[in-house]
């Protein structure tokens, strides 16, 4: 019996998952995305040359290695169709290395600019949506109005479609949102839909566990990050799919008891797109070069990301909601130069310190209490072994394997697949 690690980011997403799926790959023989839609950005280097995937698991890049988006994945079919043509571009064949859940919702054009009206009628209180139609198509997911990618190869299929359409032109209506644009948005769409007909659409939880009963090993891909979850995130600054482990079961159809090793991928710093409450954000110049440092400019959205330092009561919840066994520690690098390392051990909030976040960070006044560590001088981006890190690093490693009690069994120092060293 092959089995299932699901591998998912401990903060508010951003922490480099696709680079971390395509250097773990190789140990595994499928890969399934199981949530989300193009509002991840996944970047990878190597090679010299910088990809950035959307729909498609960061697993395209390996030969021999199945990919599957799952049917908790939803898909713009206009975005799917650049991100096929870009990695064929590659020399890659998409119809020989991909495979589509039936099961998988449609992202329509309505649902993008419904995702814009909702936004601008928010003003001041928007969430910072990508404005990809994620939100409108769960909306529609659970409001059983839904297109599935299964539907269209069925007859019947346009005019599904058109009934969803007028159905949301009347909520653009009620915004007073332009719409002007839709007919020809439509045909793009349309066009786009043939394409994705020539790619294989699967069944695809009979055939995961058909491949699990083979022997074979599937690595599960989240998008977005633990404290972005609908149940579990600062709501209601969050996205609208489950980010974390619980996801991979209702997003690939793979029981709890499949699940074998949970890998939480979490910055050396903290990182957030949007709005939203962030605890140890840094305002400062030390937060503007960290920015400019890490490149923390986002990779579907191009926004400057807000940053400050590493959130452990963040971190500890991500871990104990995901049952997290191992974790791994992205951009040390970025972190080179700096004199003192703060690290958020506690919260005082109203007051009092706890470990422990509140039920709403939006309204609790949060003052995180921080610890001390020192920094280290010398680049990073080099090191090829544990041995040759600076003390002080190996000191900041085992202060969080301390304050969590989870190893940190690798550390990246470099957007490059080679910039890895496994402890």
């Amino acid at each position: 019996m092959g089995k299932v690690d699901v591998l998912l980011g401990l903060q508010w997403g951003d922490e480099g998952k696709g680079k971390i799926v395509d250097v773990v790959t190789p140990g595994y023989d499928i890969v399934a995305r199981f949530q989300g839609g193009p509002n991840a950005g996944h970047t990878l280097e190597f090679n010299g040359k910088k990809y950035v995937l959307h729909t498609i698991p960061s697993g395209i890049f390996r030969d021999g290695i199945i990919n599957v988006i799952g049917n908790g994945v939803v898909i713009d079919p206009v975005i799917f169709q650049k991100e096929i043509k870009a990695i064929e571009n590659e020399g890659i064949k998409a119809a020989e290395r991909l495979k589509i859940s039936s099961k998988s919702h449609l992202i329509l054009p309505t649902h993008r600019l419904l995702d814009a009206a909702s936004e601008a009628a928010k003003g001041s209180a928007k969430i910072g949506s990508t404005l990809k139609g994620i939100g409108p198509t769960y909306m529609d997911k659970t409001g059983r109005n839904g297109i599935r990618i299964g539907d269209i190869f069925e007859q019947g299929f346009k005019e599904k479609i058109n009934f969803l359409v007028d159905k949301h032109k009347q909520m653009l209506d009620f915004h007073k949102f332009d719409y002007s644009e839709l007919p020809a948005l439509l045909e793009t769409w349309f066009e786009a839909i043939e394409q994705l007909k020539t790619l294989p659409v699967i069944n695809s939880e009979y055939q995961l566990n058909n491949w699990l009963s083979e022997g074979k090993n599937i690595l599960a891909e989240g998008a977005q990050g633990s404290l972005l979850d609908i149940d579990f995130g600062t709501y209601p600054f969050v996205t609208s799919s489950s980010t974390m482990c619980a996801g991979a079961c209702t997003g690939l159809g793979i029981a709890p008891s499949k699940i074998d090793e949970v890998i939480g991928i979490f910055k050396a710093y903290s990182t957030r797109v949007g709005s939203g409450p962030f605890p140890t954000e840094l305002l400062d110049q030390t937060g503007e070069n960290i920015r400019q440092v890490g490149r923390e400019f986002g990779s579907t959205t191009g926004r400057p990301r807000r940053c400050g330092w590493l959130d452990l009561p963040a971190l500890n919840y991500a871990i104990m909601i995901n049952g997290v066994t191992k974790m791994m520690m992205m951009k040390a690098d970025v972190l080179s130069g700096l004199d003192t390392l703060n690290v958020c051990t506690s919260y005082n909030v109203d007051g009092k310190s706890q470990p422990e976040i509140p039920y709403d960070m939006n309204v609790a006044t949060i003052k995180p209490e921080y610890q001390n560590l020192k920094g280290w001088k010398q680049d990073l981006t080099q090191i090829t072994s544990e041995t040759d890190f600076p003390e002080e690093l190996s000191s900041y490693i085992r202060f969080i394997e301390e304050n969590t009690k989870v190893p940190v069994a690798l550390v990246s120092l470099g957007p490059d697949r080679k910039q890895t060293v496994i402890r």
